[in-house]
């Protein structure tokens, strides 16, 4: 069995790399809620955020691995993108601007750091911070990956909390001012490297200074410096709460002069809403969560606006119930709103974060020492939101339904009416539709999703308008589907069988106030899409082609 899923894995993560070629239509803008390219062909971000304003000011993890290995090492993960943060201070302090990688390593005491980065990246060390953090970017774009510049604090050091004067305009650290001659230099200093794509204003706005009317002033400003100086790049707008709010914008948007390159990002965090996975019942929270999402942030999408969730994450040793019970929540989500999407994060470890050397940073995808990934199942889970769902340019194929499972990052799959239903790569996946009598077929055929008994396998039927072939969303989380096999009886809900793999019904768990169960093998997102199928022995073909159950 283990030997199976590893290989289900393994074609996943290949089939999500023939998606990912990076685009050469750059510069990217804006079409309705979409990000897409110089053709209008939508174009994913699926990023991972990369450490650099931290005090040491250099890109996390160049004493423990050559750039080039690293940089690969994303690409490989599937990642097309980074989000690569920067201080402030960097380019508005000439002390730091000027000072080099060595010096500042020298300043904090970080002996062993400059060791490493001497035997793995000795042309690094003796750069000016400033040209070390140009020279990540420029291989950055020798490796076919696009950045987005987030200025994620001013002051260097660990963020975020509400007292470190980093967090509002007119803080300690936060002149208005100053931050945006910071902008003005950033935009320009990169506005001929086209793999720049997106500069991210400001992270995570807080503290309590913060007030609507300053962040319209000052968020206008800022993206209006932005794009005069870099009219190529995409400018990215943060909210309020540490990034969780932007439910003003409503009633109100912004006023800017230009058009086509504004997108607004989010963050969304298992501890966001503190313990409330681990303490309630997974699938009302999920419910009520992602309504708050929706309400706070979501409805951008229907504005026509691009949302960028730009830091998501979980404790990736596996050990955190309260991030476990939301990575299936948000990746449902994602799925299902297609968003754009950066993870945090990359690093396995840092130089020296809040006074600790070397502290290990449990969200990193790779582990302590840079050199493998910390958690395999969890890039797997991600695989299938790597590549985008539907957009414009992707395809001339008619919308269609995939099952997608959350838990697995793989979707509901089968080759012949006689096999078993079975978890496999989504772009494997066959083409559902769900009718306003809630039936789920295969599109273009009359061949339909059937439950047969409570711990059997589903299967495929013809005859379906019967109790069995009529599936609810049954929970709040709207990812259990649910049928009858009589009208009378209790429900029975998809589930994946011992074998990781196959499809299953069993009694629906989690549905009321229990708060110890989880119900994730039975979480399954209806996700829409319009993907070009890159592999696959179609069985709604096979069916069309011979002529049987064939819709007219």
């Amino acid at each position: 069995m283990k030997l199976s899923i590893f290989f289900l894995q393994i074609s996943l993560l290949s089939t999500t790399l023939l998606y990912l070629q990076p685009t050469k239509a750059l510069p990217l803008s804006t079409n309705g809620r979409w990000i897409v390219d110089e053709s209008g062909r939508r174009v994913k971000l699926a990023c991972i955020n990369w450490v650099s304003h931290l005090e040491p000011i250099t890109a996390e993890g160049l004493g423990k691995q050559p750039l080039d290995t690293m940089l690969k090492s994303i690409a490989s993960m599937g990642f097309n993108c980074v989000r690569f943060t920067w201080p402030l201070f960097l380019v508005t302090d000439e002390s730091l601007a000027s000072m080099t990688v060595r010096q500042s390593f020298q300043g904090l005491g970080l002996n062993e750091s400059i060791g490493g980065i001497k035997v793995n990246n000795p042309g690094i060390l003796d750069l000016p911070l400033i040209e070390a953090y140009k020279a990540i970017v420029e291989n950055l774009a020798e490796n076919n990956i696009m950045v987005i510049l987030d200025n994620h604090i001013s002051k260097p050091g660990w963020c975020c909390s509400n007292s470190d004067g980093n967090g509002f305009f007119g803080d300690k650290y936060f002149d208005p001012d100053l931050w945006i001659k910071g902008l003005n230099q950033m935009a320009t200093m990169f506005n001929e490297s086209t793999n720049v794509i997106g500069m991210s204003l400001r992270n995570e706005l807080r503290g309590p200074k913060q007030n609507v009317t300053s962040w319209y002033r000052y968020m206008q400003q800022g993206a209006e410096a932005v794009h005069s100086m870099n009219p190529n790049v995409l400018v990215i707008i943060s909210g309020l709460s540490f990034d969780n709010d932007l439910s003003y914008l409503s009633n109100k948007q912004v006023d800017l002069t230009f058009t086509k390159k504004l997108v607004f990002e989010f963050h969304w965090y298992g501890f966001s809403d503190g313990q409330a996975w681990a303490n309630g019942n997974p699938n009302q929270v999920c419910g009520q969560v992602k309504a708050s999402v929706m309400r706070r942030a979501g409805f951008l999408l229907d504005q026509g606006y691009p949302l960028f969730l730009s830091e998501f994450g979980v404790d990736q040793r596996g050990l955190n119930v309260n991030d476990n019970r939301y990575l299936g929540c948000i990746l449902g989500v994602a799925a299902d709103l297609d968003l754009d999407w950066a993870l945090w994060t990359l690093q396995g470890s840092y130089y020296l974060r809040q006074g600790v050397l070397g502290l290990d940073e449990v969200y990193g995808v790779l582990a302590w020492d840079w050199c493998k990934p910390r958690n395999s199942t969890f890039l797997q889970r991600i695989s299938t939101l790597q590549s985008p769902f539907r957009g414009p340019g992707l395809s001339d194929v008619p919308p269609y339904i995939i099952l997608f499972h959350p838990l697995t990052g793989m979707c509901v799959t089968t080759k012949t009416l006689l096999e078993p239903l079975r978890l496999g790569p989504c772009d494997e996946s066959e083409a559902w539709t769900y009718s306003d009598q809630h039936i789920l077929s295969l599109k273009g055929t009359l061949t339909c999703l059937k439950a047969d008994a409570k711990g059997q396998n589903a299967k495929l039927g013809i005859i379906c308008d019967d109790s069995t072939s009529k599936w609810d969303l049954v929970s709040d989380s709207k990812m259990h589907i649910a049928t009858k096999l009589t009208n009378n009886s209790s429900s029975i809900c998809l589930d994946i069988a011992s074998d990781g793999t196959t499809i299953i019904t069993n009694a629906c768990k989690c549905l009321n106030k229990d708060k110890a169960c989880d119900p994730q093998s039975q979480w399954f997102k209806m996700v829409t899409s319009t993907r070009n199928v890159v592999k696959k022995n179609s069985l709604s073909k096979a069916i069309s082609d011979e002529g049987m159950w064939t819709a007219q």
